[in-house]
């Protein structure tokens, strides 16, 4: 056995489960037309299958993307700049005139030249570079720049004044017993000489209050002019006042001049902020005088009282602030307050507002009574116009941030005039806004200066009529120029280029954000709201851009076929657009307007879509072409796409939709071109089979061209059918019916031809008929495949989960013709080792006894193993197993047709070949990698097992064996030959079996009339189990097919021999002839281990159940007996054979 283990298959131990269809993609599987041009516009010729078949992969080709909902990814690929905006120049605010211009520039230099206040670290602080900055603004020549800056130094300098907004205080000292203070602030303006008067001692800060005598003696100080002082409210119980209270103060030199606060707590019942504030209320100098003297006296007494005066007021504490460090552009901060000497305790903050303004301005715009706002309005859009015609001329993404010289003019402009922060962003946005109108802003800048606005719109009450009616016009004419965009967004807006995604999204943004103002009815420039003038828009942008393309593509002026392919490209083009709706603008319109763009732009363009279809189908109709029908296809399958989109969209219902009923327009079209597939299918798979060479393609592939063209038209088809998505089921079932005949007729019909083309090759090769092996294999995978996919959707359900009845049955057939038509081609694979093979077994069985088995089945595992190398590299995994299967029914006839030509021989003869047997198992189970044993162990195999083993066996064990075989055989058809009640039962005690024959019923009639006339005879087998014992008979009963018989018989037997294995009664019912031998009606046995009583005593007399037997006409089963025995020359064997052929003649007589 060792020798068997070296010379087992080392090729099927290798062969391992590999897929039985390799599938090569379109560019490995059509190296032939990998390199085909894409079809031409032009109508494909009828014969032109590869042309054909080329138009329908781009088909698929565009299906791919449609799977399912896009992604943004997908689309947005470019990042390159937007496409320009349309700009107009009339829309900017205005030339000015020279006069104009004049008056401007004078302005800003009186701005530069009389400039107040702490330059900030980002401002330019030198005054000839903000001099020449803005005589490069107004292109002025050093004459003209020279005559202007005499106007300026002559004219008067300006009246400065200081804002103050005393907001609130923190954290202040608690005076009273209560734990809190009443906190007020007196504040006002220190002249020059009351600053000077601070300078020698500066460990003393000026109070309003305090008085001047100290150790010193020196006198008390003059009084600050009641005109400059101003008090707050008191705010009762708190060390946290709030008083948000503005003043203004006039300021005689802003280089020396100071603010000083003083913050005390209210004590007495006329205090000094009482007396102070009915200084309004005084009438002429005397008046006045009187109550000043108060003042002051309040304050002596506040300098004198000690510590048990309580209706004084108490210091928490000041700022001294001088007016030159106030910052032009204000200052908004909290300020540590400071004790009034080195002994006094404060502790606290205080939160100004501080900015310095002008109240009188000598230049020719304020004397013409021109605002600050405007002089800012035309200065800001001077400088924008400057620096972006200096910076970025023909750029979108410029962000309005201008140059340090023009940011400071502008500050220190706007500080002087008094701006407001919203007038100073309504100012920003309406030069801006005008400015992108003429040359184009990046929308960011747009959208923070309309959040500026807001911010402050919630702080400030209102403008003045005139600037909000400014800032009203501004909103309207941004509003329209980006509706005017909206109306042409697939031009300026395109999906495909994120930066100008980006824009519209911040266009939006703008648009949305005019919409907080629309409360202000002044101010809002809608007379709707925003989303309805922006669907307005859309709904006219997308009908125009659909009417420009249609004229383009598809004119109307054509003729309906030379329209076709036009209209089709536009279908295209549409649904391209619609994804780009989806997935691009629509979440953008939805987050930020609040306008469905996807819903609106699909009803509308598939609605447009649908009557242009019809209104072609309704010109096409009449003479309809198969090049029309195809081209109609073409059109249907994107149409069609349009509307699974709108379905795959969550909670989208199609049945509304203008497409919902199109596929009945087009149903005759499609009829047509399922002709047309079908009959290109056939000319792509005869001209495919006409240039096969039948060699594999490639040295990873084993089947041929024509296999690979083949299985590429059966997916397509069955990819078209997919894409195509009939609505309607019942023509779906019709179409896919016809689909799947028409498909299995091709897959046929290429079959044939392969056969032909072999016919034609007397002397193929082996190698040859492997590839067309193949090739019946990869057709009948992917045909098979193909129709499972042509399942059309909600069918009836089928044999198989989901497959239609009808498809279900097309597929059955094919793949039962196919895998006829698979073994037609292994058994000429095969017939061509029958020969080697019959040689190889009679050499095993002319070896002579003397050598060694391994020895004599040597030649016959080599050659198996040589020829197994070539088919393994040949054939696939399918194939290889059915040829290993045919190739062992070879071996397994061979070896019987052996045995049975060779009678009278040695036991060795027999063991030989048993040896053989099991090698030729394992050679063709290859450890689990070739054949499975249940396969192998089946068939052919029992019978040549069993054979083997009882040609080793005695005669008696073959004829035991013979009746547990009998045993085993079950009736093929249970009532054909009738039946037979019987009980039995064994007798201990007398050591006798008791047989009762009961009746018969539904027996043969085997006699002329149409009956019989049966007996039944018993009798106990094997016969040497029971050598003593002979066989009874019942009587006869003539006339009858069902007779009664009631007979008893007593056999006297051990219990023994009823315990064997064989040991049974054999029934055997015959047919009663006066004149010729009697005639076989049918047997039936019955094993004595199963009878009451053999293997435990039996109680009680005919107390067994009756039995009933169906008996039967054992032809097929006793040749193997005859077979068996009739090689045996002892009486025992002949007996048994005789009794059987004497069966079988009778058999044959009746039959």
């Amino acid at each position: 056995m060792s020798t068997l283990l070296d010379l087992k298959s080392s090729v099927l131990r290798q062969v391992q489960v590999c897929p039985s269809f390799r599938r090569k993609t379109d560019e490995e599987a059509t190296s032939s037309t990998s390199n085909t041009p894409a079809p031409s516009q032009e109508a494909w010729k009828p014969g032109d299958s590869v042309e054909f078949f080329a138009q329908m992969r781009l088909v698929l080709k565009k299906g791919e993307g449609r799977q399912g909902l896009p992604r943004p990814e997908v689309l947005l690929r470019s990042g390159s700049p937007a496409p320009a905006e349309p700009v107009d120049p009339s829309s900017g605010l205005g030339a000015l005139s020279l006069e104009e211009m004049e008056m401007l520039y004078e302005e800003a230099l009186y701005t530069v030249f009389h400039r107040a206040g702490t330059m900030g670290s980002d401002q330019v602080d030198d005054q000839e570079a903000l001099l020449a900055y803005l005589s490069q603004v107004f292109g002025t020549s050093p004459e003209e720049h020279a005559e202007a800056m005499g106007r300026v130094k002559k004219a008067k300098a300006p009246t400065y004044a200081l804002k103050v907004s005393v907001v609130r205080a923190k954290n202040l000292l608690a005076k009273d017993p209560n734990g809190f203070s009443d906190p007020y602030c007196m504040l006002g303006i220190l002249p020059a000489s009351g600053a000077q008067q601070e300078s020698p001692r500066k460990e003393q800060r000026f109070s309003f209050r305090k008085g001047s005598k100290r150790s010193g003696g020196a006198r008390a100080r003059d009084p600050l002019p009641a005109k400059c002082i101003e008090v707050t409210e008191v705010k009762n119980s708190t060390l946290n006042p709030v008083w948000k209270e503005h003043f203004v103060f006039e300021i005689e030199n802003v280089s020396t001049d100071q603010l000083h606060l003083d913050i005390w707590d209210h004590d007495d019942d006329v205090s000094l902020a009482e007396a102070c504030r009915k200084l309004n209320e005084v009438m002429g100098l005397k008046g006045m005088g009187r109550y000043f003297k108060q003042i002051v006296k309040s304050a002596r007494a506040n300098g004198a009282s000690g510590p048990t005066e309580d209706h004084t007021d108490d210091f928490l504490g000041c700022l001294n602030i001088p007016i030159r460090e106030v910052p032009v552009v204000g200052e908004d901060r909290w300020f540590q307050l400071e004790p009034r000497s080195s002994a006094s305790r404060v502790q606290g903050e205080c939160h100004l507002i501080l900015k310095l303004i002008t109240t009188q301005r000598d230049t020719s715009m304020s004397q013409r009574g021109r605002s600050g706002f405007l002089s800012y309005l035309l200065l800001l859009n001077s400088f924008m116009q400057f620096e972006h015609c200096t910076e970025e001329p023909h750029s979108s993404s410029w962000c309005g941030e201008l140059s340090g010289p023009a940011t400071t003019i502008l500050s220190l402009h706007g500080a002087q005039s008094n701006l407001s922060p919203l007038q100073l962003a309504v100012l920003h946005w309406q030069v801006s806004s005008r400015h992108h109108q003429t040359h184009s802003l990046d929308y960011s800048h747009l959208l923070g200066l309309l959040d500026d606005i807001q911010v402050h719109w919630e702080d400030t009450a209102s403008l003045p009529q005139e600037q909000e009616e400014s800032l009203a016009d501004s909103f309207s004419a941004f509003s329209e120029f980006g509706l005017r965009l909206l109306c042409q967004l697939r031009d300026y807006f395109p999906a495909t280029n994120s930066t100008a995604i980006y824009r519209l999204e911040l266009l939006l943004k703008c648009l949305g954000k005019l919409q907080v103002f629309q409360p202000s009815s002044e101010t809002c420039p809608f007379e709707s709201k925003l989303n309805v003038d922006v669907t307005a828009a859309l709904k006219k942008g997308n009908r125009d851009w659909y009417n420009r393309l249609l004229t383009v593509k598809s004119p109307r002026e054509q003729a309906a076929c030379q329209r076709l392919p036009g209209l089709t490209e536009l279908a295209d083009t549409v649904y391209e657009d619609l994804q780009a709706c989806y997935t691009v603008y629509s979440n953008l319109f939805h987050s930020i307007l609040k306008v469905d763009f996807f819903t609106l732009s699909f009803r509308q363009l598939e609605r447009l879509m649908a009557e242009e279809a019809c209104k072609l189908m309704e010109e096409l109709s009449p003479n309809m072409t198969p090049e029309v029908a195809s081209g109609l296809f073409v059109l249907y399958v994107t149409l069609a796409d349009m509307q699974n989109f709108w379905n795959s969209v969550p909670g989208r219902d199609g049945r509304s939709l203008a497409l919902a009923g199109i596929h009945v327009t087009f149903l005759p079209a499609v009829k047509i071109w399922l002709q047309v597939l079908r009959d290109q299918t056939r000319w792509r798979l005869q001209s495919a089979v006409d240039v096969d060479s039948l060699e594999p393609v490639d040295a990873s592939s084993k089947h041929s061209s024509s296999a690979a063209a083949a299985g590429l038209c059966f997916s397509h088809t069955q990819e078209l059918w997919e894409r195509l998505a009939w609505p309607d089921l019942t023509q779906a079932q019709g179409l896919g019916t016809q689909l799947g005949q028409d498909l299995s007729e091709a897959a046929l019909f290429y079959t044939e031809l392969l056969r032909k083309k072999v016919d034609m090759q007397p002397g193929a090769t082996s190698e040859t008929l492997c590839t067309v092996l193949n090739n019946v294999e990869l057709v009948r995978k992917t045909a098979g495949q193909a129709l499972k996919g042509l399942a059309w959707p909600e069918g009836a359900g089928g044999p198989e989960a989901g497959l239609p009845r009808s498809l279900f049955s097309c597929s059955q057939a094919l793949d039962e013709d196919l895998q006829r038509e698979a073994h037609t081609v292994t058994a000429h694979v095969t017939s061509k080792m029958v020969g080697d093979i019959r040689k190889y077994v009679q050499h095993i069985s002319l070896s002579p006894d003397s050598i060694q088995n391994e020895e004599a089945v040597a030649p016959l595992m080599k050659y198996l193993d040589e020829k197994l190398a070539l088919l393994n590299a040949s054939l696939v995994k399918e194939n290889l197993d059915r040829v290993l299967e045919a190739l062992w029914e070879l071996l397994l006839q061979a070896i019987l047709q052996a045995l049975g030509a060779n009678r009278d021989v040695s036991s060795d003869f027999y063991g030989r070949f048993h040896f053989t047997l099991e090698a030729l198992v394992n050679f063709f189970h290859a450890e689990g990698q070739g054949l499975p044993l249940e396969s192998l162990k089946d068939g052919s195999y029992k019978r040549l097992e069993e054979e083997l083993r009882l040609h080793r066996c005695s005669t008696r064990e073959c004829i035991e064996q013979f009746y547990v075989d009998k045993l085993k055989q079950r009736p093929m058809e249970q009532n054909k030959f009738g039946r037979l009640s019987v009980r039995c039962y064994y007798e201990a005690a007398e050591q006798r079996l008791t047989v009762e024959v009961l009746h018969a019923a539904d027996l043969l009639p085997l006699d002329a009339n149409g009956l019989s006339d049966p007996f039944v005879i018993v009798e106990l087998v094997p016969p040497h189990f029971f050598p003593l014992v002979r066989s009874q008979r019942t009587p006869v009963k003539a006339r009858t097919l069902h007779p009664v018989y009631d007979e008893l018989f007593h056999f006297s037997v051990p219990a023994e021999a009823c315990r064997r294995r064989a040991a049974c009664v054999l029934f055997t019912v015959m047919d009663h002839d006066w004149l010729s031998t009697n005639d076989f009606a049918g047997e039936a046995a019955l094993g004595l281990g199963g009878v009451p009583g053999v293997f435990r005593p039996h109680t009680g007399a005919r107390s067994g159940q009756p039995v009933t037997l169906h008996l039967r006409r054992p032809k097929a089963q006793v040749r193997a007996a005859l077979r068996m025995l009739e090689g045996r020359a002892n009486k025992e064997a002949q007996d048994l054979v005789k009794k059987l052929r004497e069966l079988d003649k009778s058999m044959e007589a009746d039959a």
